[in-house]
């Protein structure tokens, strides 16, 4: 008991902080803020830095600092995390598609990147902020802005292509010359009104300690959250696994446990890329996956232009039966499991009404949470796309994005629903966590297959017997 309360003076709520902090005015020293006089970097004179120990709703306990110089007019802030380190790194999404989405608050830590496709930006990881994603796009016009004059004259290309960066920012936050206008009333009069050009802001934290705000609940369809673990390299960068020299002999270790075996080993073959044309590797390692059957895994990635993809394949025979998997989720445990997912299985949830037929998203294997982030994050993009491949009609949006709310609810176990898997080749698989008894939440029925799915796979036509048969023929006839 004594320790919860000495944690929450040490990290009062935001709101307490700053209400206290306009009760302090009078008073400095009721202010719950730590002032500490530091050298200024810019000007070499003291300057102040202020710290103060909060914790942010929905998030964690947070050290906000901040620096100011009265000699030179020099600021900085920087926002660091009091917990503990998280067990995955997460990543954060939001869609911005209006002025009120400029004002979502934004904590960014000191090992997060951030992503904005539209434009091909990617910051790395640097010093820790509080600020929200408007701050974020006015920061990043004025980092690129201030070489922007050098740049003109070494590299006029690189010049070009930084201002149609910087111009498209600026577009967005309505950066122009309306200064003699009232900013609040101007604020109020466009809250709702859309963006110039809609964007997506992906934050990418390893230590999971960023965090970018939703509205009103986490069910907000412009905004997302996932969390993954951490790679080996990941947790390098972090310091909390040793140097890859102090690692070369434990992965020498076991890679010498499993040279022997065929599935230890990483088949590579050149090819061309299917977009630029350039020459690239595709790698292919078999998987044997425990209770089912051997696999191919295939990846692709294009060095030159950035191109990705993957593939699964089945590495067994052609069943004789299709298998249809029909699994009951219940919580965020069943979310864990590992799901391979064919190029001819279908995928339906019928609480939501949603069906996937064969070859929808090809074949994937992943965690049942992962491929139904897979499919929010493409049906998103179609309801938020304002192209041909949008859906236009206000009662069709409003539907779908009634759809997405369900969808949501159901990618993050607020419901329970059922999964099935209908596989005609009955490659698909679905982790069994009472293996080897039967799960209890899920049902596997094989059947026969049809003559019209025997068709659609090419299999009717197929002679698997009597190779020979042609050639004994030859050798009666002769006789």
């Amino acid at each position: 008991m004594a320790q919860s309360e000495e944690k929450f003076e040490h990290f009062p709520p935001i709101a307490d902080v700053v209400d206290k902090t306009h009760t302090g005015d009078e008073d400095i020293s009721a202010r719950p803020l730590e002032e500490i006089e530091s050298l200024c970097m810019q000007c070499e004179e003291q300057g102040v830095t202020r710290m103060m120990l909060t914790s942010i709703p929905f998030f964690r306990e947070v050290i906000v600092m901040s620096f100011r110089c009265e000699h030179c007019g020099y600021s900085n802030n920087e926002i660091q995390s009091a917990g503990k380190i998280r067990s995955e790194g997460s990543i954060y999404t939001v869609k911005v598609l209006n002025r009120g989405d400029l004002d979502r608050q934004l904590i960014r830590s000191e090992a997060c990147s951030i992503n904005i496709p539209e434009f091909q930006l990617v910051l790395p990881p640097t010093r820790g902020q509080l600020t929200t994603v408007e701050g974020l796009l006015r920061d990043i016009v004025a980092d690129l802005s201030a070489q922007q004059p050098l740049r003109r004259i070494q590299d006029e290309n690189a010049y070009t292509k930084i201002q149609e960066i910087i111009d498209g920012l600026k577009e967005i936050i309505a950066d122009d010359e309306d200064e003699g206008k009232d900013k609040r009333e101007k604020r109020e009069r466009l809250n709702d009104d859309p963006v110039a050009r809609a964007i997506t802001v992906t934050l990418d934290d390893p230590s999971g300690n960023s965090f970018l705000e939703f509205v009103g609940s986490m069910s907000d369809l412009k905004w997302n959250m996932r969390t993954y673990e951490r790679s080996l390299e990941q947790n390098q960068q972090l310091g909390l696994a040793p140097p890859a020299e102090d690692a070369e002999g434990q992965i020498a270790d076991g890679a010498d446990q499993g040279a022997g075996g065929l599935d230890e080993e990483v088949f590579e073959f050149p090819g061309i890329c299917s977009r630029c044309g350039r020459p690239l590797v595709t790698r292919m390692k078999r998987v044997s996956i425990p209770y089912f059957k051997d696999t191919l895994i295939m990846s692709t990635n294009c060095d030159n232009c950035g191109y990705r993809d993957n593939e699964i394949k089945s590495g067994a025979a052609i069943s004789e039966h299709g298998k249809k998997i029909t699994l009951k989720v219940q919580d965020r445990d069943d979310l864990s499991r590992d799901i391979l997912k064919s190029d001819t299985s279908g995928l339906s949830i019928p609480e939501i009404d949603l069906v996937l037929h064969p070859g929808t998203l090809g074949g994937r294997f992943t965690t049942l949470e992962g491929i139904l982030d897979q499919v929010y994050e493409e049906l998103t993009e179609k309801v938020f796309n304002t192209g041909d491949s949008g859906v236009v009609d206000v009662d069709d949006r409003a539907e779908f994005q009634e759809f997405l709310r369900k969808l949501k609810q159901v990618k993050n176990a607020e419901i329970p629903f059922t999964l099935i898997l209908d596989d005609p080749m009955a490659n698909s698989h679905v982790q069994n966590l009472y293996a080897p008894d039967p799960d209890p939440n899920m049902e596997i029925v094989t059947y026969e297959r049809t003559w019209q799915q025997n068709e659609d796979l090419g299999l009717n036509d197929m002679n698997v017997e009597s190779y020979g048969g042609d050639d004994k023929k030859d050798g009666s006839a002769e006789s």
